[in-house]
């Protein structure tokens, strides 16, 4: 395991001046955060598979302006794995808990892919607690998703994920309990290997150091069950999805070429006040493929 110790929070956050990496308990579980910079608190959480330090290449940009803080959420990274707690109302009120004990009254908010669906939660049931909202390629589960394909239209699924019609298979992979972590269990980075592939405009774009980070996590068992139930509480998201009202703070959504016409038309359902842009020349992954758009995009929105 010594071998691994560069790809430890401890070892990871001296790439990074200034930032410090912390433990807290909020909602019964300990959440890990890395935090950094001065200014008005901008909180920002991951997806799958990653974890905080997939925001490393603009957070000291952003530190800049703004104190930085990014959790790895529940179920990620360093932070506990219950076996329960993984509906996004739940993981909201553990963001909520960590922005009172942290003593913050309002705070920006971003999220990506899953952390775009926690922080649309945490917007929808603690508005007060939220100044402007950012949505990066990912926000609340809903019915829509129930149109999702099980089998790829045909002449659609190829190399790289077709931005009209995209084949996301893992999002019924990731229902499949135990079989996953018995399947990928020190494996996972075929896993990540394949999927920036298929999921980025160009791949390169993500570092092998920053694969063996997501690998040295979602290799174990517990955190590929962990992450999973991200998934598997999407029936319970639709149905609070379901009971929500529309957001009246900010919102700009940053979407990828797959996901910008999805995102265009379904943010306006669920927000007032909102603004909808194309990363260009990024996939999913932005702030590896660009991250000088994700700097430049949320430093406009929020000054």
């Amino acid at each position: 395991m010594e071998t691994q110790a560069q790809y430890s929070d401890k070892e990871l956050v001296k790439q990074l001046p200034g930032f410090t990496s912390h433990l807290i308990t909020v909602n019964n579980i300990q959440l890990h955060y890395v935090a950094g910079g001065t200014g008005q608190p901008l909180i920002c959480l991951p997806g799958w598979p990653q974890t905080w330090y997939s925001f490393h290449k603009v957070m000291p940009a952003l530190a800049k302006k703004y104190r930085v803080i990014v959790v790895d959420i529940r179920g990620m990274g360093s932070s506990d794995k219950p076996f329960n707690g993984y509906d996004k109302k739940t993981m909201a009120k553990d963001i909520f808990e960590l922005i009172q004990k942290l003593g913050i009254k309002k705070a920006h908010v971003l999220g990506h892919d899953i952390g775009g669906m926690v922080a649309s939660s945490l917007a929808f049931n603690y508005p007060k607690a939220v100044d402007k909202l950012i949505l990066m390629d990912g926000a609340h589960p809903s019915e829509a998703m129930r149109e999702m394909r099980l089998l790829p239209m045909p002449g659609t699924f190829g190399d790289k994920i077709n931005d009209k019609m995209p084949f996301l298979w893992w999002m019924a992979f990731n229902q499949v309990k135990e079989l996953p972590e018995q399947l990928l269990e020190g494996r996972f980075r075929y896993l990540l290997d394949w999927l920036f592939s298929y999921v980025m405009l160009d791949d390169a774009k993500m570092s092998d150091f920053d694969r063996e980070v997501a690998a040295y996590h979602y290799n174990r068992p517990e955190n590929i069950r962990a992450s999973n139930a991200w998934y598997q509480a999407f029936e319970q998201d639709i149905k609070d999805m379901n009971t929500y009202g529309t957001l009246q703070m900010p919102v700009l959504g940053m979407a990828s070429e797959s996901s910008y016409e999805f995102m265009k038309q379904g943010l306006p359902y669920i927000a007032k006040n909102v603004e909808v842009i194309k990363v260009e020349g990024s996939g999913h992954y932005f702030n590896e493929e660009n991250p000088q758009a994700v700097i430049d995009a949320v430093l406009h929105f929020l000054h």
